[in-house]
């Protein structure tokens, strides 16, 4: 524990700095650090994140003698601001917010103008001549205390202040009267009173320890611990409280407030980005109730702020060697900083900020790499819109945060979920978004808003995830009863398909074609810089040649899976397939197998030829027979009749192959051991291949998989029947090849046996889809039943067959690597399963010392980054 509870800032000194990030959070360590470097910030104090894991760890009671900090910080701040908490002549009016080690925008509470009551609020209008800024600034107070603090729908004030405007026959909440505004207290008092069974609290302490109380509470609300599972947020210990003196953007037109970028957070531009609002608070600003200004008229409405502000936008950015998201506020033309933090950005924007600040020379080409959120790389390397495609655009909004979105409209959060669950894409279309609709828009392909700016909730929470998102579209209005919303003429309901361009702001009816991604120079130059530092290879899972050009294109180093099953449903092939299966013996398989030799031939020799010289890793076939055979009725009567096959003689072949458990049964090297003709085919198209391409004067070296192998045994027979079928082609062709035989660890028994396999096998490919199967007992095709719950209880942090289960697989691993290099020191150690495109997985796999990760092409960039950061995180 820390010495100390709270931590005071103020008068240029502080009492941390930004270090102690952990203790204070984001906020609280950067409000700190711009206090020591002489930006003007309001004076206050941080309660730490200690006091909040204390506040859980000891049902909700606080750490001893907390108050008594809590009063002699408040005194500090009183003498730093010359006014006093609870006078009623002189106010100190305070703001309570969140702020935890790592920034989870909008997703914790927040309280403004804490401290008025019925006496302090006149003496606010008189110490600042401004009555209506007095009473605006208290109903905004028991509307945000209310709402945070004791839970009273804030719709109802909404409500309230729309009938009062059409009572004054006015359009904006500015142009209600000081009385207009005394009157709407009495009314929120009323619903206050009415809602939550109890007065509304006059002690300016009992508003601050309730506030703080509600803060605290809010770690574990709903949207807090969505957004932190979302984004795979972990190891936070709670979050800290600061409570910092009030400074008013609402005081007339020489004060406002804004939200502003030190580089443009959708594109990664190097020019200042954001938004204002004259007479304003903050809240306005990001709820997206009024449309705010772009922050370069701020230089001709208050040229001195402005020019203040982007002195110091630039000293921060310099400072911290980072883009910077700050809020501010001007009050009665001075200038000061609420807040700043490591801005969030798309993956676009992050590409371009961390290779043009190495350029710059604000940081290294090291920090560049690690600057770069690998599971964020992702959103590059997926399709846009095809500019050739035809579009009816209806509405153009703000392009809030770029990509293309294609979906069926849904006006709830719920919706997107629930339609995600079944499988089917979503736009997700509000009015403005909340917090509370954060696991919406996660499960959204993109989000539409009729109201709201670039820094509007939707916009900055689509940005951070990576989501498409058009804010401020005035031109639709919306209707949530009725489920549809208008674009001029066009009516769009519920279901109806949209795109979304996020990069343009248009909105246009149905589907537009998508193409793939171009990739920039800045992208190029990143991987140049992750090639030079990582010690893994990335290859790629592929199956054919377009899989195989793509992956090339990502930088891969080879095909580590190649999945032969998929190719006999090509063509007409699954034809020689069935003839294969329903064969009454060998001569018969043999026969049909015989057709299928040339195809199998063309694909690998495609597949080689794709891959230039890398290596190419083919597994035999896998799956049991009866994936190839049809179950239905219909389907084998059709069968029957293409075939000239009894439908009787058909039913009895399906009803042979049946098994209860066939991942478990008949498959991988035991279809080679009872039906060695089949191997034998495809090996023999494998060297083919390959001696084809060696007397084009090309260099490969195929690796043949074996899989599902749990024994010795079953490899050392499979390599035998393998050696003879090589070594009679590469003699009939007179031709000498260099050739690998290996396997498959995918079952646990050949992990823990890997040092008699490595005898026999000359690689180890490790099969983590099966090896999870098989070590932790799920199911892959059932577990998603109850694999969730698991996760949401902690008994497993992540989904064991998207993040690799490091402790239970992947000690299996460790085994088998320990054994296998025991035996053959030089064997080569790879991982195909799709854990290799996983970024946790990635750096697991190359601190147990594995030779390369194979993953789809897709994800290929993103091994290549996380193989890089993992090296540089040692050498940190």
């Amino acid at each position: 524990m820390a010495d100390k509870n709270v931590y005071f800032f103020g008068n240029g000194k502080a009492d941390g700095n930004s270090t102690m990030r952990q203790l204070l959070g984001g906020k609280g360590s950067n409000l700190a650090e711009m206090t020591n470097l002489g930006v003007p910030v309001p004076p206050g104090f941080t309660i730490t994140t200690e006091v909040c894991k204390s506040y859980y760890d000891n049902n909700k009671q606080y750490p001893a003698g907390l108050q008594a900090e809590i009063n002699e910080n408040i005194k500090k701040m009183e003498s730093a601001m010359g006014a006093k908490f609870s006078d009623k002549e002189n106010p100190l009016l305070v703001s309570v917010r969140s702020g935890a080690a790592v920034s989870l925008p909008g997703m914790m509470d927040t309280v403004l103008n804490l401290g008025l009551n019925d006496v302090t609020v006149e003496g606010l209008a008189k110490k600042t001549g401004n009555e209506r800024f007095a009473w605006d600034s208290y109903r905004r107070f028991i509307q945000m205390f209310s709402d945070v603090v004791m839970g009273v729908d804030s719709d109802q004030y909404e409500h309230a202040i729309d009938a009062m405007k059409k009572k004054r026959n006015v359009k904006l909440d500015t142009e209600l009267s000081a009385a207009d505004l005394k009157e709407l207290v009495s009314e929120f008092k009323a619903i206050v009173q009415k809602s939550a069974g109890e007065m509304f609290p006059s002690d300016p302490i009992v508003q601050l320890q309730k506030s703080i109380n509600a803060v605290f509470g809010s770690w574990n609300n709903d949207r807090a611990i969505t957004y932190r599972k979302i984004n795979d947020i972990r190891g936070l210990i709670g979050t800290a409280v600061n409570v910092q003196a009030m400074v008013f953007g609402n005081m007339g037109e020489t004060s406002g407030t804004g939200v502003a970028f030190t580089r443009n957070p959708a594109t990664g531009e190097n020019l200042i980005y954001g938004e204002f609002l004259m007479n304003a608070q903050g809240e306005d600003v990001v709820a997206g109730v009024r449309t705010p200004e772009t922050i370069d008229k701020l230089e001709k409405v208050m040229p001195a702020a402005y020019k203040q502000f982007m002195t110091l936008s630039d000293s921060l950015e310099k400072h911290f060697k980072e883009m910077q998201d700050m809020e501010f506020t001007i009050q009665e033309g001075k200038l000061y900083f609420l807040q700043t933090r490591t801005g969030k950005r798309t993956a676009a924007a992050a590409l371009r900020i961390a290779v043009e600040m190495a350029s710059e020379g604000l940081i290294d080409e090291k920090t560049a790499v690690l600057r770069i959120d690998a599971n964020q790389l992702d959103q590059l390397l997926h399709p846009m819109f095809d500019p050739k495609a035809p579009r009816q655009v209806i509405a153009k909004g703000l392009n809030a945060s770029p990509g293309a979105a294609v979906g069926k409209v849904v006006f709830s959060a719920e919706d997107a979920v629930h339609l995600k669950e079944m499988g089917e894409k979503t736009i997700l279309v509000r009015v403005e978004t909340s917090p509370e609709d954060i696991a919406g828009m996660d499960a959204a392909q993109g989000i539409l808003t009729a109201r709201g700016g670039a820094t509007s909730h939707a916009a900055v929470v689509a940005r951070g995830m990576g989501k498409c998102c058009v804010a401020g579209c005035s031109e639709i209005n919306i209707d949530y009863k009725a489920k549809k919303f208008q674009a001029g003429s066009v009516t769009v309901k519920e279901h109806d398909f949209i795109s979304l361009d996020g990069t343009s702001g248009e909105v246009m009816l149905g589907q537009v074609k998508t193409t793939t991604a171009e990739l920039s120079g800045n992208f190029s130059l990143l991987m140049k810089w992750t090639d030079k530092y990582k010690r893994l290879k990335v290859r790629t899972n592929g199956d054919t040649p377009k899989d195989a050009e793509t992956a090339r294109k990502f930088g891969a180093e080879g095909i580590g899976l190649c999945r032969t099953e998929h190719m006999f449903f090509e063509g007409n092939r699954i034809e020689a397939v069935r003839e294969m299966i329903l064969a009454d013996d060998k001569a018969g398989r043999e026969k049909a197998l015989a057709k299928l030799l040339p195809m199998q031939k063309g694909d690998f020799l495609a597949i080689f030829k794709a891959m230039e010289g890398y290596p190419v890793t083919i597994r035999l076939l896998d799956p049991p027979l009866h994936e190839f055979l049809p179950t239905k009725e219909s389907d084998i009567e059709a069968l029957s009749k293409d075939m000239g096959v009894s439908v009787d003689k058909l039913k009895k072949r399906v009803s042979a192959l049946h098994e209860f458990n066939p991942m478990l049964g008949h498959r991988g090297c035991r279809l080679g051991i009872t039906f060695p003709e089949i191997y034998d085919m495809q090996v023999k198209a494998i060297i083919q291949a390959a001696i084809e391409i060696k007397q084009s004067g090309k260099d490969i070296i195929p690796e043949i998989m074996i899989p599902l192998v749990g024994h010795v045994k079953e490899l050392s027979i499979l390599k035998e029947n393998a050696i003879k079928i090589i070594d009679a082609e590469m003699a009939a062709a007179k031709v000498k090849l260099e050739y690998m035989i290996g396997t498959m660890i995918e079952v646990p028994r050949a992990a823990i046996t890997a040092d008699e396999i490595a005898k026999e096998a000359e690689f180890f490919s490790f099969g983590t889809n099966d090896l999870t199967q098989m070590t932790c007992g799920f199911s892959r095709d059932d577990s998603g039943s109850f694999l969730p719950e698991y996760v949401d209880k902690g008994i497993y942090e992540r989904d064991p067959f998207q993040a690799l289960d490091q402790t239970g697989v992947g000690e299996m691993m460790k085994i088998a690597i320990e054994k296998g290099r025991k035996v053959r020191p030089k064997i080569k150690l790879g991982i195909c399963g799709e854990h290799g495109g996983e970024p946790s997985s990635v750096e697991f796999c190359h601190s147990i010392g594995l030779d390369y990760v194979s993953c789809s092409p897709f994800r290929v960039p993103i091994a290549r980054l996380v193989a890089a950061q993992a090296v540089l995180k040692e050498q940190k």
